[in-house]
């Protein structure tokens, strides 16, 4: 069954994400690093994230939360067939301008214009950490329908220490006013939560914060399991 998310029925956190990322999309794309100025760590994991789904050759990967579409055209340099959906229309066009090889679109992760079974991959990088932690099973459960069995999922971003943390910044990306919220869980909520939307973790890094940063990060890997065989 495919959903199609009603503008008009946007819960709030998703009109003050839209709306905040449409203000900062033109500062947002040039403050942000290109995927080949990321980390060793970081590029590694996208890099192991494509050979798997290239490999696998199950369907194409959505890069949910794409922003301006540098990671979508990064995993299209790694071979991958690539989309990238993001809830801000400013973003997708800058995204749409700059790649206008790849296909963008407008579009809410909570409730995906996509088929059942149907994607080799999904890419959450940076992108889920707007979500409540209460929003976030249906989320999670997206992403399950919408993979094929046997397709991964990499997630990524901030997460929190032992506890949960919840940030309410003012401004953003060169000073200009958000009024989203960041949730930042721990890496054990968030594995919890994947397992329980039906989703098997294979991988997770935790990578402590570099100099200069105040944010832990976590990469997550998982698959959805495939049909067990029938024994007769």
């Amino acid at each position: 069954m495919t959903h199609h998310p009603s503008p008009s029925a946007s819960p709030s956190h998703l009109t003050a994400i839209r709306d905040s990322y449409d203000t900062v999309a033109a500062d947002y794309a040039q403050l942000v690093k290109n995927p080949a100025e990321l980390d060793p760590l970081s590029r590694a994991m996208l890099a192991a994230f494509a050979e798997t789904v290239r490999t696998a050759g199950l369907g194409p990967v959505a890069d949910l939360g794409c922003g301006p579409g540098k990671v979508t055209a990064h995993l299209a340099t790694l071979g991958v067939s690539a989309f990238g959906v993001d809830l801000s229309p400013r973003m997708i066009e800058l995204a749409r301008r700059a790649h206008p090889d790849l296909n963008f679109t407008v579009g809410s992760m909570s409730a995906l214009a996509t088929p059942d079974d149907s994607l080799g991959g999904i890419l959450a990088y940076y992108s889920t950490h707007h979500t409540p932690p209460e929003q976030l099973p249906s989320v999670y459960a997206e992403f399950h329908r919408t993979l094929a069995p046997g397709g991964v999922l990499m997630l990524a971003g901030h997460v929190g220490g032992e506890e949960y943390l919840r940030l309410r910044p003012t401004e953003a990306y060169g000073g200009h006013p958000v009024s989203y919220e960041s949730h930042l869980l721990p890496p054990d909520r968030i594995a919890e939560l994947l397992n329980e939307a039906g989703l098997v973790l294979t991988s997770r890094l935790v990578q402590e914060p570099e100099e200069g940063a105040q944010r832990t990060v976590a990469t997550f890997l998982a698959r959805k399991p495939e049909p067990a065989a029938v024994i007769r």
